[in-house]
């Protein structure tokens, strides 16, 4: 048995597919097979069903729990090496959702890697859903997600409570509500109110983020003039600093685009049964993950750029 047969056995059992597998780790499908086949004949006992589909023995599920552990410690002792001889040498597995990806990383990545060259960062984009199962199977080292879950097994650091923000067009404003709109935006500066844009067209979110300000929509018995519908924060906020319908974005993805926002844009907090709305962010770590000197140091800058954009003032209105 070899590590190197291990770590491909592990990751065979995520697709269950030779050629998928061999392909995303750029080697041949023999040389996969006669990996497998040398950890087979180590344990003396099938580790795959081949027929009619690749399916795990119930050895095999043993043998791959036994391989997360290995592969997970091997990751700890490369890094506890590493910070003993002071190498400042290894690799950062970081996942996030594209819009955070996009909003932090610029402003991260620049000062990390003056510090330390020779760190490899590997990025995965995804939703909170999948990173979390990732962080703590040991694929990833770190992520940022959505929401605070109970886990066990996953250190939990609080990052941001974003902020979530109604973007309005001071031209969609004035068609919609004439004379009514300078009225209404000065209620909506400390906070808006749904139904008092109820006119206007809204883009919508398909996603967790969506799915909390639907309530907003049912609290206030509004139902939305739908422009846009999607499942992407970024798309939506497109539309809202264009002034093509009523947006909704958050404080991060704001700072990130500040330099699109128009003169003519509107943004007020959101409300929801009187209090502001917010999308709380953890960044979430393996329990069983030992965290390099230069990974701390990038955990360090993650928290020094939320802290930086949670006191950082967006609100505006048109015109003031």
């Amino acid at each position: 048995m070899d590590m190197t047969s291990l770590y491909y056995f592990a990751e065979l059992a995520k697709d269950l597919h030779m050629t998928n597998t061999a392909n995303r780790l750029f080697i041949s499908q023999q040389t996969l097979s006669n990996h497998i086949q040398r950890l087979e004949e180590y344990f003396g006992t099938r580790l795959l069903y081949r027929k009619p589909s690749l399916a795990l023995t119930s050895a095999g599920e043993y043998v791959l729990a036994f391989a997360k552990i290995v592969n997970n410690e091997q990751t700890n002792l490369r890094d506890i090496l590493s910070d003993i001889e002071l190498q400042e040498r290894g690799i950062i597995r970081f996942g996030a959702s594209t819009l955070r990806m996009n909003a932090c990383m610029p402003v991260v990545l620049p000062v990390f890697s003056e510090r330390y060259p020779n760190v490899e960062i590997r990025l995965t984009n995804n939703v909170t859903d999948r990173l979390e199962p990732m962080v703590e199977d040991g694929e990833l080292d770190m992520a940022i997600i959505a929401g605070n879950r109970s886990n066990e097994r996953i250190v939990t650091e609080p990052l941001l409570n974003d902020q979530i923000y109604l973007v309005v067009s001071d031209r969609l404003l004035h068609q919609f509500y004439g004379e009514e709109a300078g009225e209404i935006k000065q209620k909506a500066r400390e906070g808006a109110l749904l139904r008092w844009f109820e006119k206007i067209p809204f883009s919508v979110l398909n996603n967790r983020m969506g799915r909390r300000i639907q309530q907003c929509f049912d609290e206030q018995k509004v139902h939305p003039r739908i422009y846009l519908s999607t499942d992407y924060t970024r798309v939506s906020t497109v539309t809202g600093l264009k002034g093509l319908a009523a947006c909704f974005t958050t404080q991060m993805d704001l700072i990130a685009h500040r330099d699109e926002i128009q003169e003519e844009t509107n943004i007020f907090p959101l409300l929801y049964k009187g209090n502001r709305m917010y999308q709380d962010l953890f960044l979430v770590r393996s329990r069983d993950r030992y965290l390099a000197h230069y990974s701390r140091d990038f955990v360090d800058l993650l928290h020094g750029y939320f802290d930086e954009v949670e006191h950082t003032e967006v609100s505006r209105t048109a015109g003031e």
